[in-house]
């Protein structure tokens, strides 16, 4: 079972640097280390061009935070955060451990070499073995990665899980190569482990949109998806029908589908600072959290 990468080098093998990765850009955007010159450059023609990038992507992690804070107060004990990226500006563990301290276990899953290895490193020196853990998978194998997270020791599938899938699902999940498919596969990935997850589980997602936002956002959005595509990925935009759709029949927590800060913001931290947006809908990303009933 991968459970990390302890055993490899750092920087670890399999890191492509002809072109930008989406973690290490969006840990540029929040001001994190854990990235190179490919990374830097792209992220660094974005913020000149378009500053509202970094509250834009704050904005996001803060959403994290408080559902992470909202769902331990209501009783989850363990949280799998998929595509979960550098560990930058708190960490899902650690703001539950200010909730529950000893009581919640957290699986952080990414592909991106550099997210596994900086997670695996901060868990080793600031985690519990019994109770965190980072998984290097493809969150396209959902059978594989539940395969490797039961064998993990650490989450226990039997048991509900929060699910978060935060600023994923708007990167276009491609069919394998050779597969003669294009089709985005996040619509279906997502239905897959809605159906994985057990009874009183919750799936929490943001997701980026282009319906509803203020007019000077969009050249932003545009331009957006001619770099991203241009470095290799391609980003798919949503609207609210379609980001509400992504919950399939699970029962939506208030407020609903509503924009990032709008979320429950009377679980911000007494230190989490405002982020400097006008208006909710210049976040871009919608967002929300629903549970299996």
């Amino acid at each position: 079972m991968v459970t990390g990468l302890e055993r490899e080098s750092f920087p670890p093998p399999g890191i492509d640097l002809s072109r930008p990765s989406v973690a290490r850009v969006y840990d540029c955007y929040l001001g994190g280390t854990a990235n190179w010159e490919i990374d830097r450059q792209f992220a660094e023609r974005m913020l000149r061009d378009y500053p509202m990038v970094r509250p834009i992507a704050r904005a996001n992690r803060r959403f994290l935070h408080r559902v992470v804070r909202h769902l331990v107060r209501g009783g989850v004990r363990q949280i799998v955060d998929l595509g979960s990226g550098v560990p930058t500006m708190g960490h899902a563990h650690e703001i539950a451990e200010q909730i529950a301290p000893g009581e919640v276990k957290v699986a952080y899953v990414d592909c991106e070499p550099v997210a596994v290895a900086h997670s695996t490193s901060l868990l080793r020196e600031q985690g519990d073995p019994a109770r965190q853990l980072a998984v290097h998978a493809d969150l396209r194998d959902a059978r594989r990665l539940w395969s490797l997270l039961a064998g993990s020791g650490v989450i226990d599938l039997d048991q509900p899980i929060a699910l978060l899938l935060i600023s994923v699902l708007h990167f276009r999940q491609p069919p394998a190569p050779g597969s003669g498919s294009t089709a985005d596969l996040g619509p279906r990935l997502t239905a897959e482990y809605r159906d994985l997850l057990v009874p009183g589980s919750y799936l929490a997602l943001s997701h980026v949109t282009d319906e509803g936002v203020p007019p000077h956002c969009e050249h932003l959005l545009a331009a957006a998806k001619q770099r991203y595509a241009a470095a290799g990925t391609g980003l798919v935009y949503r609207d609210r029908a379609e980001i509400t759709g992504l919950f399939g029949d699970f029962a939506l927590l208030e407020p609903g589908v509503t924009w990032t800060p709008l979320w429950h913001p009377e679980e911000a931290g007494p230190d989490d600072p405002t982020v400097p947006l006008d208006a909710a809908n210049e976040s871009l990303l919608l967002a929300g959290v629903a549970r299996k009933e």
